[in-house]
């Protein structure tokens, strides 16, 4: 597959369970390979956990692996993270702006909506989690 159609990762299998495996990740900044990175103290570097389903009788821990997801799920996530969020937010203060000329009605009506959106969006988590799918290589 092309590889500007993936987003491909280096890990290491942290733990094996019945259903599949828990790999750690270092997701690094832009700037995180950068050879000044030291001089200006802005790269940025987080270990994250992917929770992948799988045949976990393949890995073994601490085994590097390399993990790949799809670009365009990568956008599908960034869509239902900041995209949609902020059409959210901006409908409301529309529609209540229009509605009211009560800045103190039209701040709490779109904090409330917003906590919905998130609410809802972690009610769903696990029917949006299957589809996400990662392909995970023995390296």
């Amino acid at each position: 597959m092309d590889s500007k159609s993936e987003v491909t990762h280096n890990g290491i299998v942290n733990e094996i369970s019945p259903n599949g495996i828990k790999v750690g990740i270092i997701v690094k900044s832009a700037c995180g390979s950068c050879d000044i990175k030291s001089a200006c103290s802005m790269s940025e570097q987080k270990e994250k956990t992917l929770d992948i389903e799988c045949n976990p009788r393949q890995f073994s821990l601490g085994q590097e692996v390399e993990v790949r997801l799809k670009t365009t799920q990568g956008f599908h996530a960034l869509f239902l993270g900041y995209f949609l969020p902020f059409i959210v937010l901006l409908a409301c203060i529309l529609l209540t702006s229009a509605l009211t000329k009560n800045e103190l009605i039209i701040g709490l009506t779109t904090i409330a909506s917003i906590t919905v959106y998130y609410s809802l969006l972690f009610l769903f988590k696990n029917k949006i989690k299957k589809k996400f799918s990662y392909i995970v290589n023995p390296l």
